[in-house]
Order: C-alpha cells, then sequence, then structure tokens
C-alpha cells in the first residue's frame, strides 16, 4: 500500500499520514469539504512523501464515449494547473464517486465504472505522472482498482469507516475543517425553485423585463437602472443582517426567501445582467456586508426559475466570488461551477473558478476592487456627487447556448445538459419578450 501524508495546517507538525486505500477513501470528503457524489476527483500528490496538493472535481459523463477526451483534459488540467502553482506531481490519486441507480448494486457501479478508471489511469501516464491509486466510492463502501491484494481490498468492497471514527476525522476536528454535507445538498442551496411560487417569479421576471428593457437600453436610463439595483440590493441586504438566523442551512434559506418579494428579486436579477452593476456589487465581499451579500446571492440564484436559467450565472458567480473571498473555498467552487453549468462561456466565473482552484490569494481582487471603490468616491466628490456616466455598453436580449454534443470546461466540474423546455425558451427570448443580459 502507499502511504500518503495530508498537511492539515500550516506547521510540519500538524501532519497525519494515510495508510492504505481505506484511510484515502476517508479522507476524501475532509479533502473537498463536501462528499463529492457522482464526480471524478483527482488529487496531485507531491515529493517522496507523496502531500497532497491540487485537486480537481468533474461530474461523471453519462456518455461512456465522452470518459476518454474528459480524461485527457482532466489529467492536463490537472497537472499543468500544478506546475503553474510551481511544482509538478509525482503522482495522483483518483476517486470515482457514485451511488447506484435503481436496480443497480454499489458493485456493479464500481464494475460500469472501471473502464473510466482505467481511461483516467491511461491519460495521466501518457503525461508520465503515475496514478498510485485509483479508488471507487458508492453507497458506504469502496474498492481499489489498483490492489490486487484481496486481504485489504475483497472483491466485495469494504465498508467506508463510521462517521467521526477515523485519524482524518479527529484532524480535521482539531484544526477546524468542516464537512457540509454532499455535494448534492450544496447545489440543492442554489438552484432554481420548484415550488408553485416558481410561476409568480417568474411573471415577476416578465413584468420586470419589459419595463427595464427600454431604460437599459437608453444610455441615461442605463445608469438610473444601475443606481438603482445597487440601492435595492442594499436594503435586502440590509433587511437579511437585521433577521436573526434560526434552525440549519434549510430553515435559514426559507426565511431568507420570506424576506425578498418577487418584484424585489427580478429588479435586483436583471439589474445584475449588467457588467458595470454586477462588478460594483462586487465589492460587497467582506466585512459586514460579506455574509447578508452571500445570503442575497443565494436567495436571488434560487428565483431564477423557468426560462430565466441563464440570468443565475450573476447571482451564483458573485456567491462564488463572495465565499471564496471569506476563505470558503469549497462553496466557491460549487457555486462557480453551477454558474458555468448554465453559462459555459461566463468570463468572470470562469477566471474565479480557475484561480480559486489554483489556490491564488483572492486579495489581489479585493484590493482591486477596493481601489475602484475609492476612486469612485473621489470622482463623487469632486463632481458635486453628481451620479458617474459610463459609456454605454451594448445590451442584448439573454440566450441560451445550445448544450448539445457540447463537452463542458473542464474546471467547471459540471455536466453539459439541455432540454426542449429550454430551447423553446431561447426562441421566446430571442424575440424580446424576456429579460435582458450584458457583458459579462
Amino acid at each position: 500500500m502507499n502511504t500518503h501524508h495530508e498537511h492539515t495546517g500550516p506547521t510540519d507538525e500538524q501532519q497525519i499520514t494515510l495508510r492504505g486505500p481505506a484511510e484515502l477513501a476517508d479522507a476524501l470528503p475532509y479533502m473537498m469539504g463536501f462528499h463529492p457524489n457522482d464526480s471524478i476527483v483527482l488529487v496531485a500528490l507531491h515529493g517522496s512523501r507523496g502531500r497532497f496538493g491540487g485537486r480537481l472535481r468533474l461530474g461523471i459523463p453519462r456518455s461512456p464515449r465522452e470518459w476518454s477526451p474528459v480524461a485527457e483534459q482532466l489529467a492536463e488540467c490537472l497537472i499543468e494547473g500544478s506546475e503553474r502553482r510551481g511544482s509538478r506531481p509525482d503522482g495522483i490519486v483518483v476517486f470515482l464517486c457514485q451511488d447506484p441507480a435503481d436496480g443497480e448494486t454499489s458493485r456493479s457501479v464500481m464494475e460500469r465504472l472501471r473502464p473510466l478508471a482505467q481511461r483516467l489511469r491511461t491519460a495521466c501516464g501518457t503525461l508520465e505522472v503515475p496514478v498510485y491509486e485509483a479508488l471507487c466510492i458508492s453507497d458506504g463502501r469502496y474498492w481499489s482498482y489498483c490492489c490486487p491484494d484481496v486481504r485489504c481490498c475483497p472483491p466485495e468492497g469494504s465498508a467506508l469507516a463510521l462517521p467521526g471514527t477515523s485519524v482524518m476525522a479527529a484532524a480535521a476536528a482539531y484544526v477546524g475543517v468542516q464537512v457540509r454535507g454532499s455535494l448534492r445538498e450544496m447545489e440543492g442551496r442554489l438552484a432554481p425553485w420548484t415550488t408553485p411560487a416558481a410561476s409568480d417569479q417568474e411573471k415577476a421576471l416578465d413584468t420586470a423585463g419589459s419595463a427595464l428593457l427600454p431604460r437599459i437600453l437608453d444610455g441615461t436610463g442605463r445608469e438610473q437602472v444601475a443606481a438603482e439595483t445597487l440601492a435595492l440590493a442594499r436594503r435586502l441586504m440590509k433587511r437579511i443582517a437585521e433577521t436573526p438566523r434560526d434552525g440549519g442551512r434549510a430553515e435559514s434559506d426559507v426565511a431568507d426567501d420570506r424576506l425578498i418579494a418577487h418584484d424585489e428579486a427580478a429588479a435586483v436579477i436583471l439589474g445584475l445582467q449588467d457588467r458595470d452593476t454586477r462588478d460594483r456589487a462586487a465589492e460587497w465581499m467582506e466585512g459586514a456586508d460579506a455574509e447578508p451579500a452571500l445570503r442575497l446571492w443565494r436567495a436571488l440564484a434560487r428565483r431564477c426559475v423557468g426560462p430565466y436559467s441563464e440570468h443565475a450565472a450573476a447571482p451564483l458567480t458573485l456567491a462564488g466570488w463572495v465565499a471564496w473571498s471569506t476563505g470558503d473555498e469549497p462553496g466557491a467552487r460549487v457555486a462557480l461551477g453551477l454558474a458555468l453549468r448554465v453559462d459555459p462561456e461566463y468570463v468572470f466565473a470562469r477566471l474565479l473558478h480557475q484561480a480559486c482552484n489554483e489556490g491564488l490569494d483572492p486579495e489581489a481582487l479585493r484590493s482591486c476592487l477596493r481601489t475602484d471603490r475609492g476612486t469612485r468616491a473621489s470622482a463623487r466628490t469632486r463632481r458635486g456627487a453628481r451620479p458617474h456616466r459610463s459609456r454605454p455598453r451594448q445590451v442584448r436580449p439573454a440566450t441560451r447556448k445550445p448544450t448539445t454534443g457540447k463537452k463542458e470546461h473542464p474546471s467547471a466540474g459540471t455536466r453539459p445538459g439541455g432540454t426542449a423546455a429550454g430551447n423553446r425558451s431561447r426562441a421566446r427570448r430571442r424575440s424580446g419578450q424576456r429579460g435582458t443580459r450584458s457583458g459579462r
């Protein structure tokens, strides 16, 4: 068995040693910050002692025909990303995580995914980085695709350790690392409503789009809409901040939803489609602003219902940015991955997702935003507090790009998807009946 060392703190004294597939499988949710169901996860190893480095997650493609190109892209992304951070990996650990479908057993999941594991091993080996271990985790059990020893890796698989009983769980508790549930649960907090209230929210978005489009197309009106959007978002943040949070995450989300009227949500969602407005909203990323802003962006993402699903790219990206800025990297990756799922070409989300995955420090961007805010404040003072008149940008109706046959960007951690209903909504929005979006 291979032995891998995971740094759990800033000093060399804070180390734990993971021995064998069982402890590697148990360590995965602590490395990711959540249980990565339905996922491929690649983790880079560095040095003779196998120190964990960069990690990459992607949803398992539904079609086996996609497995080979996806494996090649993932191997290339992880290795090149590690090199950009200063060190080429000496090895890689592969995890395939998927629970059984109806009528399927966990062992059949393992056998079905075996060709995918082999493609990943081949892709990494082609780039001269060996895969030291490849594990399948399904329904509370794990299998090794690399270990031939049936004494430690029997054909029927082995049960995962009980939660909280492993050496990794003890080390994580010591340094304050938390597992935020499953990936599915984290994505659910940002998913569009499916309740009867979604119909009322869609009507509010229709009404707001009809009212705002003529104003946004006018240069002067666009500036006024931006000011109104930011002022309304500020009021909603204040309302959220002044409301105590009771219960768990689900109860808190429901409480936040109740604080925001349909027309208020629609106005801010559509206003954030303007790039300048979105960038100014991104300044609420630290201090007392951070938590209410994050709760607001999550709530607005849930309001992007029906044909307005692509509009969620803006609030999802803002949610990912605030999460990353405040040190919640797992939450940031999930939000940014969802933003790229609804709009793979959303540039702000792509840049943030890449920077987060590469372990860059968000302080550089925070500093730029602080400078921009100070520059505007100084300009308003010199002009006698007159509003800033920016150069008008092109504004176009929102359109969803076809996803059939298109592979997603590997760093998004998502799978492509599309529906007939989505195609119908695209046609309606091209005709100008729906909301508007501008530069990304």
